[in-house]
């Protein structure tokens, strides 16, 4: 699907603004249409009908905005061997094999079949990431020929980085995305 598709700018936006589009294309058919084809008129509502249920179902599983600060706290509050050993372990859960890596760029290397990707991650207690960290990242990757890079990153990402890093396919893995691998890695904080 492409990114900015109608579809996927509905998954990305709050499930009712399907639902509402839904609704309203069924009460239009009703409305506009003869009632021998209404109920087909209104069957074109399925398709939003279908993203509003996914997306409600994402928005149900995002962690909190309470639950992602905290988890940011108490990553940035973790020792570098902490931290670190916890990115590697919820990758080891993901079903990666995780190597470290001594450069300056990256911290792990994953595999996963034949696909390599290079980790960087940064627990910086009050810098934001700016563009230079993710481009010693890309040009890591572009070194060893690596299939992906991701950037996992416990504090703010500035528009540049962002920009930066979707021009380039890097994954940042912040905020909600943090909670979600450090859960994954079992390290679970409470709920908010």
């Amino acid at each position: 699907m492409a990114e900015n598709s109608l579809f996927a700018i509905l998954m990305r936006g709050p499930w009712w603004v399907s639902a509402a589009i839904a609704a309203a294309l069924i009460a239009l058919s009703f409305w506009a249409l003869p009632p021998a084809y209404a109920a087909f008129g209104a069957a074109g509502a399925a398709p939003f009908v279908v993203i509003a249920a996914i997306a409600g179902w994402r928005q149900l599983k995002a962690p909190s905005a309470r639950r992602v600060a905290q988890t940011a706290d108490a990553a940035r509050a973790m020792s570098w061997p902490a931290f670190s050993g916890a990115v590697e372990d919820a990758f080891r859960r993901e079903g990666y094999e995780v190597s470290r890596v001594g450069g300056p760029a990256a911290d792990f290397n994953l595999k996963k079949g034949y696909r390599i990707s290079l980790v960087s991650c940064k627990r910086w207690k009050a810098a934001r990431t700016g563009v230079e960290p993710l481009r010693e990242l890309h040009a890591a990757k572009e070194a060893c020929d690596a299939h992906e890079c991701i950037y996992v990153a416990t504090g703010e990402i500035t528009d540049n980085a962002r920009k930066f890093a979707a021009d380039k396919s890097i994954r940042l893995v912040h905020g909600p995305a943090l909670v979600q691998l450090l859960a994954a890695g079992g390290h679970r904080k409470s709920a908010g």
